[in-house]
């Protein structure tokens, strides 16, 4: 099996106009911040909110008559079912999609919102891939991969595309690598354009399968990662045979650039990124050293994150950054005690968010409290700050 750069461009010319050119921006805040020319590819302007409606609408329209009639299955934590739900609608093609346990609300709401059936079934999505096999195999439907897919992959190769058109200039594609259909497709695009671009992929640290594949053992993954997008235990075979030869490198990330990315993204760009969606800049942060002076392309895979979990992610960078800290003051239990730590707190420029009294840890006297007391600052020299203004004041504290 194999996929060319003239499948990517009949893809192309297949899907004009029923998805969205998404575009291609400079980004000085990401460029000030990394030391790399920073362009980003917000894929997460698509309406289903990721860059997976080219590879599903192209895989979609290339279904015979009996085929659309049956109606396909897939396995997706999101932005896939997402996708397929949205053009199957359109096209009357019926759609069922499993996914699995502790799928983002916003992801499964979605795809039912667009008319398909949603399955819950399997604790990861290779639990969810086995049920869409089952379902393919009992009740006729056409299995679609999200990624593990000819069509998919020169669906997706459209991002290459567009990416170089709007970008000419640039030395770094870096793409986040699931199953690997994104990287494939952009890949062939992107080099038969352009043959001198550097192609990184980027993993999830709890999930890297295509490093491991590439050093041959077998991949060690597990846990809730905020990238669920790319929480994959084993890459497509297709993808995999089509982009290696392509990748110059492959970028392990943790959870904490993950969530940096998606913050940054939100505060300095003022644009939403689920988890893998932020993965490019998160190896930017990461990996400073490896694209400081070089023109850079990353590519925004997808906005679709919960509000809460947006939320904690930011509230979680404010934390990092000193910006929300919690001091915790052993006092006596008597009135007056709080208006004075207060006072230090207001007098050296801090906003007292929250306040948690406790009186029954046993390290602490009967005659003591022990206070919690949340403050905003506007960074770690100011928290440091007040610090000193509360151990100046005599009390005894040591930082959340």
């Amino acid at each position: 099996m194999t996929v060319t750069f003239d499948d990517i461009l009949a893809a192309q010319k297949r899907i004009a106009g029923q998805v969205d050119r998404t575009p291609v921006r400079y980004s000085r805040r990401l460029s000030q911040l990394t030391g790399a020319e920073v362009w980003v590819k917000f894929d997460n302007l698509h309406f289903t909110g990721s860059f997976k409606e080219r590879g599903a609408l192209n895989r979609l329209l290339q279904l015979t008559p009996d085929e659309r009639k049956r109606g396909v299955v897939a396995a997706s934590a999101g932005n896939h079912a997402q996708a397929l739900a949205y053009h199957g609608a359109r096209l009357g093609v019926p759609v069922t999609i499993v996914m699995p346990e502790g799928t983002p609300f916003v992801k499964a709401d979605g795809t039912r919102a667009h008319g398909a059936t949603v399955v819950i079934k399997g604790l990861d999505f290779t639990g969810s891939t086995e049920e869409a096999h089952r379902l393919r195999d009992t009740e006729g439907y056409v299995f679609v991969s999200a990624f593990d897919d000819e069509g998919i992959i020169a669906g997706q190769g459209v991002c290459g595309i567009e990416f170089m058109e709007d970008a000419p200039d640039l030395d770094v594609l870096i793409v986040p690598i699931g199953g690997g259909g994104l990287i494939a497709g952009t890949a062939i695009a992107a080099k038969a354009i352009k043959p001198s671009i550097r192609i990184f992929g980027v993993e999830a640290a709890m999930y890297p399968s295509y490093t491991a594949r590439r050093e041959g053992r077998p991949p060690v993954c597990s846990g809730q990662t905020i990238a669920e997008g790319i929480a994959i235990k084993a890459v497509g075979e297709i993808p995999f045979a089509l982009v290696d030869p392509l990748i110059e490198d492959v970028l392990v990330v943790g959870e904490a650039d993950f969530e940096t990315g998606v913050s940054y993204l939100a505060t300095l760009e003022k644009t939403v990124a689920e988890g893998a969606g932020a993965g490019g800049l998160a190896a930017l942060l990461a990996y400073p050293d490896k694209f400081r002076g070089l023109k850079v392309g990353i590519e925004l895979t997808g906005g679709n994150i919960d509000a809460r979990m947006l939320a904690v992610v930011l509230n979680r960078e404010l934390v990092r950054e000193k910006k929300m800290i919690v001091y915790r003051i052993l006092g006596d239990d008597r009135p007056g005690m709080l208006s004075k730590m207060s006072a230090v707190i207001g007098g050296a420029g801090g906003n007292i968010i929250d306040v948690v009294h406790n009186r029954l840890a046993l390290d602490v006297p009967a005659k003591g409290a022990e206070f919690d007391i949340m403050v905003e600052t506007r960074g770690e020299a100011h928290a440091e700050e007040i610090r000193r203004g509360l151990e100046e004041a005599g009390y005894a504290l040591r930082m959340g």
